[in-house]
Formats: C-alpha cells, sequence, structure tokens
C-alpha cells in the first residue's frame, strides 16, 4: 500500500507540482484521498497529449468510467485506479461527479470550438471545480455542501487561467478553448485564432479571457474569508491563480507568445501565505 502511494504521489508530483504542493497542507490522514483526486485528474487531463486520433483517447476515458463505476474490491493493477477506487469508498464520493468530469474531457480529444462562454464555465465547472469540491469533500464532508458555489467560482477562475497558460499548446495542434461568442466580439473567429491571423483582435479575445478569469477569482475571493482552515487546502491551488494572471498582463508577456511562469520560491510562498492565513488580508 505504501508503494502504491508512492507511486501515486511522484505522479502528481510530476503532472501537477501545484496541486502536488497544495495536498501537503492537508492532514497526513486526508493527503492519499487528495493525491488519488489529483493524479486521476492529471491523467484523464493529458489524455489528449498521448493520442493520435479522438477515438483511442474515447476508449481511455470509457476505461476510467468502467474502473469507477465497477462493484467489488478487485484491483485493476493501475496504482491512480486503485487509490481513486479506494478514494471513493473510504470518502463516499459521488460517482456522478466523475462521469460527468469523463464526459467533459471527451471535448479535449477534438478540435471543436468552444461555443459560448456558458460551455466554457460549464466545462469548468465539471472539470476543475468538480476536483476541488471533490477534494473538499475528502478533507471535511460536513463543511464542504456549504461551499460549493464557491468551488464553483474557484474552478472556473482556476482553469481559465490554466487553458491560458497552455494556449501556445493549444494553438499549435489546433484546438481554441476561447468561446466562439468571445472571438466574436473581438473581431475574429475559432479558425483565424489557430492560424495566428489578426494578433490585434487575438489579443483583445485573450484580454476578454483574462477579464473573465478575474471576474470568477473576484467572485471567489469574496466568499473566501469565510472558508473554513480545514477546508483551505481544496482551494489552495488558487492562491496562485491572481500571480499567474498578472504575469500575463505585463508588457511582453502575453499569454499568445509563450507561457508564463512563476518562480518555485514565489509559489512556495503563496501557498504557504494562503495556507496560514486564507484570503483574508494580512
Amino acid at each position: 500500500m505504501a508503494d502504491m502511494s508512492n507511486i501515486v504521489m511522484d505522479a502528481v508530483r510530476a503532472a501537477d507540482h501545484d496541486r502536488y504542493l497544495s495536498a501537503l497542507y492537508a492532514p497526513a490522514e486526508r493527503r492519499d484521498a487528495l493525491l488519488a483526486l489529483y493524479a486521476f485528474n492529471a491523467e484523464v487531463a493529458s489524455v489528449r497529449d498521448r493520442i493520435q486520433e479522438p477515438l483511442p483517447g474515447e476508449v481511455r476515458l470509457q476505461w476510467w468510467r468502467d474502473v469507477i463505476l465497477a462493484e467489488g474490491e478487485a484491483e485493476t493493477g493501475h496504482p491512480t485506479a486503485d487509490a481513486l477506487r479506494a478514494a471513493i469508498v473510504a470518502n463516499h464520493l459521488p460517482k456522478a461527479a466523475f462521469e460527468n468530469m469523463l464526459e467533459a474531457r471527451i471535448f479535449d480529444l477534438y478540435n471543436d470550438p468552444m461555443p459560448s462562454r456558458t460551455d466554457l464555465e460549464g466545462y469548468c465547472g465539471e472539470t476543475a471545480s468538480a476536483i476541488i469540491q471533490l477534494a473538499a469533500m475528502v478533507l471535511d464532508p460536513n463543511a464542504a455542501p456549504r461551499f460549493a458555489e464557491l468551488a464553483g467560482r474557484a474552478g472556473c477562475a482556476q482553469a481559465i487561467t490554466g487553458l491560458l497558460l497552455l494556449l501556445p499548446l493549444h494553438r499549435r495542434r489546433g484546438q481554441c478553448f476561447i468561446p466562439s461568442d468571445i472571438l466574436a466580439a473581438a473581431g475574429t473567429s475559432p479558425e483565424e485564432f489557430v492560424k495566428g491571423d489578426g494578433d490585434a483582435a487575438a489579443e483583445r479575445a485573450v484580454g476578454a479571457m483574462i477579464a473573465l478569469a478575474r471576474e470568477h477569482l473576484g467572485a471567489f475571493e469574496k466568499g473566501a474569508s469565510a472558508l473554513p482552515a480545514l477546508l483551505r487546502p481544496a482551494f489552495l491551488p488558487l492562491a496562485l491563480t491572481h500571480a499567474y494572471l498578472d504575469r500575463m498582463e505585463k508588457p511582453g508577456r502575453s499569454p499568445l507568445g509563450g507561457t508564463s511562469t512563476l518562480s518555485t520560491l514565489r509559489r512556495h510562498w503563496l501557498l504557504l501565505r494562503h495556507a496560514m492565513h486564507g484570503w483574508t488580508p494580512l
């Protein structure tokens, strides 16, 4: 069991270092379940990176669906899958949330444009927001339901920021997560945006996405002071979102030109500060 826990922990550390660091602030007895959630999330979020055609990706997502819905205690031999199943059972996590997440991830496999802001927010809700809410249920199942709306806002802010960070990669492979209605308002289209045509319009679209992320982040921060200390680790990745968005808005740092990064020291400091003090002004 210890070997499986180490494998899962190493997978999160390699694939999603921000969530790995945030899990370290959770009580020791809750960490394995959190890391199982984060390892699963990293696995399904990266399916597109490991396929050449959508169909094998859909098969992989269906495998995860079958694993999660299966009854009994038979092991799969896949460390993350077995750890996730154990976490679901031990913490009474709703399997429907995982089904919805896997359904949303099908969008990743194709190059279809994101139709609207509403569709984008729905996608964020089924992916990043769901992970935050499930993590909160692991940490404190009694308190978590009161903060479901806050998890929704937090997930949208985090996911939109993450999509902006990955924008160069998505453009290279023909994907466009910026909604068509936002692109149209900026004077461009998904096809033009992916090709890199009309940089002024593309910059306006990126600016609108940054504003949307800030809108959700502001709504989260407005209510975040009420978060119990025990739930903070579920929301801790949000400690970095402000800094990422600030970096994107600096001259010459547009997401169109490359990925914005934060130093390891800055990330550790922001996580520590919010783990200790929450989102109350210092």
